[in-house]
């Protein structure tokens, strides 16, 4: 694939960066953010049978809320925070002659955090995260898939620190029609066992995820689109004390309107607001987010 092809299919290569997951560094009750909830439209728009190239992705979001919700679905005016976090991404991507009509990428994505609240001002850098994905297409206009990443046990400074490996691993899809696009996700993710010297053993809680994109194609440089996400997370068990942790579950729902801009051949930008509709065990998501994409 040239960058010299027709317009639409450059505008796809701007869309097509598989996406980062928020980290999983807090704990299972306080996720600093619903995983993958930072796509935007066309998230999986991906061609096939393509010349290798490379993209670089900066993604950032920030959260500002002073609530979260109790063990009942109850929103309290406490156990909210300000944070934020950014995710730099290398993306290289290939086809084979030997697999036609699949794709595949390899990514490399360093994250960054940021806390502030309740006393608390410290940031760094937190785990590395690396993996593949492939994906093929049904027809003309669907794209459908599957990816897988490791995320390592540490950061630049224990806040920022898991301290347990983990893996998040999800398909794919994406559909086109002439002026509207549906894409999205849906996969779990898995922890090893984490380790402290002189603590308790625990086993982190798997977590469920979906991300969900309905985008306008207005014009060809700006596209309005709405976001849903959901994310649900069983309790962390205790391996030491042989107990699950109380209120050690939780989970999600949050929704918001964003809009994507294709600025030229090798340049966009998207931005995003979201916010909780219900949840329980979680702060409270008060949410915005933005991603820029360069591809050469």
């Amino acid at each position: 694939m040239r960058l010299t092809e027709k317009p639409e299919r450059l505008r796809s290569l701007l869309r097509l960066v598989i996406p980062s997951m928020a980290l999983v560094y807090a704990s299972s009750a306080r996720a600093a953010d619903i995983t993958l909830g930072i796509i935007g439209p066309h998230e999986y728009d991906l061609p096939v049978d393509f010349k290798p190239f490379n993209v670089l992705v900066q993604y950032g979001d920030g959260n500002a809320a002073g609530n979260s919700y109790n063990s009942v679905g109850q929103r309290e005016a406490r156990g909210g925070s300000h944070t934020w976090s950014g995710m730099t991404k290398y993306v290289h991507f290939r086809s084979f002659d030997a697999i036609p009509h699949v794709g595949f990428a390899f990514e490399l994505i360093q994250s960054e955090s940021f806390t502030l609240a309740d006393g608390s001002n410290y940031g760094g850098f937190g785990p590395t995260i690396v993996g593949p994905a492939a994906w093929f297409k049904p027809n003309a206009h669907s794209t459908f898939g599957f990816q897988t990443f490791m995320q390592t046990p540490v950061g630049t400074r224990d806040a920022t620190s898991p301290n347990y490996w983990s893996n998040i691993s999800s398909f794919i899809f994406d559909y086109e029609w002439k002026h509207f696009s549906f894409d999205g996700d849906a996969g779990t993710v898995t922890g090893s066992t984490k380790h402290i010297k002189g603590q308790h053993s625990y086993s982190p809680g798997v977590v469920f995820y979906t991300n969900l994109r309905f985008s306008w194609k207005a014009t060809q440089k700006i596209e309005p689109f709405l976001a849903f996400d959901w994310q649900n997370v069983t309790g962390t068990y205790d391996n030491t004390s042989g107990h699950y942790l109380d209120n050690s579950n939780s989970r999600e729902i949050a929704m918001g309107p964003g809009i994507m801009f294709n600025i030229s051949k090798h340049v966009s930008f998207t931005a995003r607001y979201s916010h909780s509709l219900e949840g329980r065990n979680t702060p409270e998501t008060n949410a915005y987010y933005m991603k820029f994409v360069y591809l050469w």
